[in-house]
């Protein structure tokens, strides 16, 4: 069985920096990471496969949907209306509430239009 684990591009690892300086309850900007007293390890993590933190497994990846489902290998699929990467749960089709929402108003606006051509 292959591995499928990559290094992380720089983007993403921006991303985990900017979520544990702003989201982690353990992480403090004078002393950092609070448990290990020094430095957080997230900060170093450069593969897919590595080892997370456990507060930030379990608080703070589930805040950045694409990174969740890199880590824990979920299918990412795109938003049928915006295009992003979202990770899939169930039959979900869209990104967000609000892509959802704007998509059913144009689907409504169609058909009416329909229906007032009397086609």
């Amino acid at each position: 069985m292959t591995n499928h684990f990559r290094e992380l591009t720089s983007r993403e690892k921006q991303t985990i920096r900017r979520l544990v300086t702003s989201e982690c309850a353990n992480y403090d900007q004078e002393f950092g990471c609070l448990p290990l007293d020094g430095t957080c390890y997230m900060f170093t993590i450069a593969f897919t496969g590595s080892t997370l933190c456990k507060w930030f497994r379990d608080a703070v990846l589930l805040l950045d949907p694409t990174l969740e489902a890199m880590f824990n290998r979920k299918p990412l699929k795109h938003c049928k209306r915006c295009g992003r990467k979202f990770a899939v749960r169930g039959r979900q089709a869209y990104c967000s509430d609000v892509c959802a929402g704007k998509a059913q108003r144009r689907q409504q606006r169609e058909h009416m239009r329909k229906k007032r051509d009397g086609c």
